[in-house]
């Protein structure tokens, strides 16, 4: 369970510097951007119908010239089309970006971690159960909550100070969680959807630091971006490791056939969470009316399909590892697996 501090802050990610508030993410109360984030997001959630309220000081951090979100992570940006667009209509993307990164941010909390959660404290899994690993999966459903809220804030004061709308009704859903639907859509048994929602949701809780990572120690976009991702990051560590003693466990309880059911769920889940989301983007460049966007998505397609948006693999690589069944599933792990 959470404490003040962290003792394992090689681990985690925290140090001493680091506070914990009423369930809240670990964030250091002397630096000014971790500080207003948690400002807001504590605001924002027992905030009453005030006419007028000050606001957090996370729109005094917001630098109107820095990018809102790293161009080298648009699937556009490797094609001459990216070149042609103006310096308005790039900057625009890039906040559709910072939108979207949100969006699938809140889709795997809401649509495969929490449920996958919901179904241990339900006693859906055989090998599972007693009070502290319910106390432990309740606290982090609670987390995941609070997750959820940060990003949607984060997406917020990115539509304010760029004056626009930048709806979410605009984005499909995400790929993980569409990929997640249609292996569900396939099964038969309640046992093949707990087992599928399991899969995808150990690979989501361990993966999602180096998904993270891609945002978190950015020097370049916006302070509050980075800043939002990275204390979401600092709880996560802690996810990992419960949502692989989960994993460990129910697998020894299975019998062989749906063992390899599980596996199977876990590879399904690692290739849909580390492919890019060419839909979305397709969607984003649509709506923007980019001139010839058609013709450049069937060329991005074809050019960086098996390509991996998220490569370091290590998290389930190590877990598979510890269980003993590396050599049962197929995939291209590359070069990053020794992290």
């Amino acid at each position: 369970m959470r404490e003040h501090t962290d003792e394992n802050s090689s681990e985690s990610g925290r140090d001493e510097r680091h506070v914990q508030v009423a369930g809240l993410p670990a964030y250091d109360p002397n630096d000014p951007a971790e500080n207003a984030v948690i400002n807001r997001l504590v605001g924002n959630w027992h905030r009453r119908a005030a006419v007028k309220r000050e606001e957090p000081d996370v729109y005094a951090l917001f630098d109107i010239d820095r990018p809102d979100f790293r161009e080298d992570m648009v699937p556009f940006r490797s094609h001459p089309i990216w070149e042609r667009l103006s310096d308005e209509t790039r900057s625009r993307l890039l906040s559709w970006g910072w939108i979207a990164y949100n969006r699938n941010t809140v889709l795997i909390e809401q649509r495969i971690a929490n449920p996958a959660f919901e179904l241990v404290i339900g006693g859906a899994y055989p090998g599972l159960g007693g009070q502290q690993l319910e106390l432990a999966v309740a606290q982090a459903m609670v987390d995941e909550q609070y997750h959820t809220l940060m990003h949607i804030n984060g997406s917020a004061v990115t539509r304010r100070m760029r004056r626009s709308e930048l709806s979410d009704r605009v984005l499909p859903d995400s790929h993980i969680t569409t990929i997640h639907q249609e292996h569900l859509d396939r099964c038969d048994e309640q046992w093949e959807r707990s087992l599928t929602t399991l899969g995808f949701a150990t690979v989501a809780e361990i993966s999602i630091n180096a998904y993270l990572d891609l945002l978190a120690d950015d020097q370049e976009i916006q302070v509050v971006n980075s800043t939002t991702v990275r204390l979401h990051n600092r709880d996560e560590y802690c996810h990992a490791s419960i949502s692989g003693e989960m994993m460990k466990q129910v697998y020894e309880a299975l019998p062989a056939d749906r063992r390899r059911f599980l596996l199977d769920k876990v590879v399904a889940g690692l290739e849909a969470f580390v492919a890019p989301d060419f839909a979305t983007w397709e969607s984003i460049v649509a709506f923007e009316g980019v001139r010839g966007w058609e013709k450049a998505a069937a060329e991005v397609r074809e050019a960086q399909g098996g390509t991996h948006l998220v490569q370091d693999h290590s998290g389930i690589h190590r877990l598979l590892a510890e269980m003993d069944v590396l050599d049962e599933v197929e995939f291209n792990w590359g070069t990053t697996v020794a992290r």
